[in-house]
């Protein structure tokens, strides 16, 4: 496998420039803040093979949907994030020659993402035609201390001659997208003004009116004080200064460029532009150095929180360090409005969108991490799109509600009919992700505050979206999409099936617990809902009579109807030259193959997990894993969860090692598009709920944890209603101390242990 970045563990390292894989480079080495994002592009000019991209969070275009068939009930658009406003661009001249590392003769290049203190880094030595050698150094972050700041440091040394500088400082708004279903400019020019040293522009998108604001100022420094030449520059939708001056040789000159970006979101639209130049000087007269220390304390306290540490494996170490990195830029919760797009802020693709991820595999890692509230956010953002889901479900002729696959405000945005129409089964997580919540928070009160409504809706769905076959008295789902995409309009796939029966029951069990603990509210619930005992009992029913396919001879699920009649090789019959098969194989050979995308009966298992023994996850997982491509970015955290928990260790770590470096060895051939943000918080639960086996069962949070075998150590920290613990695994023993928090009881090994406040319980392990 090829080896992309020098392994490290709190740094992300280029070493050389590779023109040919320069997208793979931009995507890892993007940063956030939750507010705004950045790939790892250049800001000097770069004529190679570029996705320039500039994104702010929340805003968002309607592309027109482009099919080549329309059917009743796609949705008029593809909401996608949009390339805003270049504010990075630096363009230099040395000697009156333009610096393009596409063509600039270079030397000595590196690119370091540091992870610790949030912040990319680039040194070169640039040729010159009369092969003049000059060092450059660029130094940039997104503040997540004042998150709509960004700041650069551009130093110039010429070695061993005096060099005319020329700097070019710049906003452009003047961008589109590549993914651009009809090459559309997406932005108008409102405002904008320049002057030397500052300059700002205000652009507003074509559709919704979503308006940002971009100013920027800057310093030049020099050792000695040289005369500086500015001019002003003002071009369609993009102001710009051109500063020229003389850089004495072996002498630093430095230009600090810094940047504020708000949008009408956040402000009232006529006070965006003030707000904006208001903030840029503010940050100007704080200057770099205090920008980043007051940026680089905050990255402190988040890594004081989510940091896991391993000892004895530096490329486990630097992958799970890169996948809390980039979770933590991409949201940080303080914005209820906003939720995590599968590639945040690294890339066009997805469109930037909610997907069912974030229930699914996100919302454990801000649950453990960041603490309730957080969790809490992403709940109601699900819940203040509940009449919008009803739209949904009502444009495709059912009751209830339907979340969307994809959404930027509750509609859904998705132009594949197999997911838009089929792959319904994200109902089932929304409703899953409240069960989570209140399972380990223990905080009722949400089901009666929002939670028991949406459980309602998606039952009501489900109870819809049932077919009764009298032949068999049994309930089924027809025309489904399953988490396998590589199987399409299937009958009753197992996942769904098991998942919607879930879904209805735990409602009813909602309901029960509401009409005891909260007989006021629930009456008024009952009332608002109009909730009918004919309805309930049709609930019971079909729980009762949901059909799940099952292969008697081997004792497992059928991953749904038909699955057995395919030709059920492994992955292993697979030429390596065919993989991956969606960039090898057609679409309809994908189709009729048993080859499974991600996790599909395994992901039940992992969501369900109480309800199946050990033996019966056994007996799945090595029927159905070794047929698993994991195409998807989503599947090798679930599998390894699974494979820990079964006791396959070695395949434990070899799984989760696999989504620990997804992108950093660009696995899935496909990180040149953008990060797996949503993956990536799989890491952590490959860690920490299987690695660590954390659970909570009974209201009562329990750990089986094993390390692996090439490890020395690895330790962990988790909020738990008011708890902050640490837990730590060596050869010999579980040490888990309370860093916050009162009196409380833990599990280990299905050993019962008192954790005092400030103590320590040290179980032995055995060899």
């Amino acid at each position: 496998m090829k080896q992309y970045f020098k392994v490290d563990e709190w740094n992300i390292i280029e070493e050389g420039l590779h023109p040919e894989d320069n997208r793979i480079y931009e995507s890892v080495m993007s940063l956030g803040n939750g507010h705004m994002g950045i790939r790892g592009n250049f800001e000097e000019s770069y004529s190679g093979n570029s996705l320039q991209g500039t994104y702010i969070a929340g805003v968002y275009y309607p592309d027109k949907t482009k099919v080549g068939w329309w059917k009743v009930g796609y949705p008029e658009y593809y909401a996608k994030v949009i390339n805003a406003t270049n504010f990075i661009g630096i363009d230099l001249y040395i000697n009156g020659e333009k610096v393009d590392l596409a063509k600039t003769k270079v030397k000595d290049f590196k690119r370091i993402l540091n992870m610790k203190h949030g912040y990319l880094l680039r040194t070169f030595t640039i040729i010159d035609s009369k092969n003049r050698e000059t060092k450059i150094e660029v130094k940039r972050f997104l503040s997540i201390a004042d998150k709509e700041i960004a700041a650069i440091s551009y130093s110039v040394t010429p070695i061993g001659h005096d060099a005319k500088v020329t700097f070019i400082p710049y906003l452009d708004g003047y961008v589109s997208n590549e993914d651009s279903n009809y090459n559309e400019k997406f932005w108008v020019e409102i405002d904008k003004w320049v002057e030397k040293y500052k300059g700002y522009l205000t652009v507003k998108t074509k559709k919704l009116n979503f308006y940002v604001s971009t100013a920027m100022k800057y310093s030049v420094i020099q050792d000695d004080k040289t005369e500086v030449d500015v001019e002003t520059i003002e071009k369609k939708k993009y102001v710009g200064n051109k500063i020229t001056l003389i850089a004495k040789k072996d002498k630093t000159t430095t230009l600090y460029k810094y940047i504020s970006v708000t949008t009408n979101r956040d402000y009232p639209t006529d006070k965006i532009k003030d707000k904006a130049l208001e903030k840029v000087e503010n940050a100007y007269n704080k200057g770099f150095e205090k920008l980043f220390h007051e940026h680089s304390k905050a990255w402190d306290k988040l890594w004081e929180e989510s940091d896991i540490v391993i000892e004895g494996d530096t490329k486990a170490q630097q992958g799970i360090r890169f996948n809390i990195f980039q979770l933590n830029q991409t949201y940080l919760g303080d914005d209820p409005r906003l939720n995590i797009g599968p590639k945040g802020f690294t890339g066009e693709k997805y469109g930037g969108s909610t997907y069912w991820d974030t229930e699914a595999f996100c919302f454990n890692f801000y649950l453990s991490t960041r603490g309730e509230q957080v969790a809490k956010n992403l709940l109601l953002y699900r819940y203040k799109h509940l009449e919008k889901a009803k739209e949904n479900a009502k444009k495709l002729g059912m009751k209830g509600a339907l979340y969307p696959m994809v959404t930027m405000t509750g509609e859904e945005c998705h132009n594949e009919w197999e997911i838009t129409f089929e792959e319904i089964h994200r109902n089932a997580a929304i409703s899953y992700a409240i069960f989570n919540y209140v399972r380990y928070t223990g905080d009722k009160n949400y089901l009666a505050d929002y939670g028991f409504e949406v459980l309602v809706e998606t039952s009501r769905y489900w109870a819809d979206r049932v077919t009764y076959n009298p032949r068999k008295d049994k309930y089924m789902i027809l025309g489904v999409t399953g988490p396998n995409e590589y199987e399409n309009n299937v009958n009753n796939n197992w996942y769904t099936n098991t998942m919607a029966s879930w879904n209805l029951e735990y409602t009813l069990k909602v309901k029960e617990l509401l009409e005891t603990e909260y007989p006021e509210k629930y009456n008024k619930l009952v009332n608002k809902l109009n909730l009918t005992e004919e309805e309930l009992n049709k609930w019971k029913d079909i729980i009762n009579k949901m059909y799940y396919p099952y292969v008697e001879s081997l004792d497992v699920f059928e991953q749904q109807d038909g699955y057995m009649d395919k030709e059920l090789k492994v992955v292993e019959d697979i030429p390596k030259d065919e993989l991956p098969l969606n960039q090898n194989w057609s679409w309809d050979r994908i189709l009729r193959s048993c080859f499974i995308k991600q996790a599909d009966v395994i992901q039940g298992l992992y969501f369900l997990s109480d309800r199946f023994d050990i033996e019966t996850k056994k007996r799945n997982f090595d029927f159905y894993e070794p047929r698993t491509v994991h195409e998807s970015s989503l599947s090798p955290c679930v599998h390894s969860v699974i494979a820990s928990e079964i006791g396959y260790k070695d395949k434990a770590y070899e799984l989760y090692l696999r989504t620990a470096r997804l992108d950093l060895d660009n696995i899935n051939k496909d990180t040149d598009d953008g990060l797996h943000i949503t993956s990536m918080a799989g890491t952590w639960m490959a860690i920490v709920e299987g690695f660590g086996g954390m659970k909570v069962k009974n209201n009562t949070l329990s750990f089986k944890p094993f390390i692996p075998d090439n490890w020395n150590k690895y330790s962990f920290k988790i909020l738990f209603r008011g708890h902050l613990l640490k837990i730590t695994v060596t050869k010999k023993e579980v040490i888990i101390k309370q860093e916050k928090g009162q009196n409380f009881n833990i599990r280990v090994y299905d050993e019962n242990y008192l954790l005092p406040k400030d103590g320590k319980v040290i179980v032995k392990l055995n060899k």
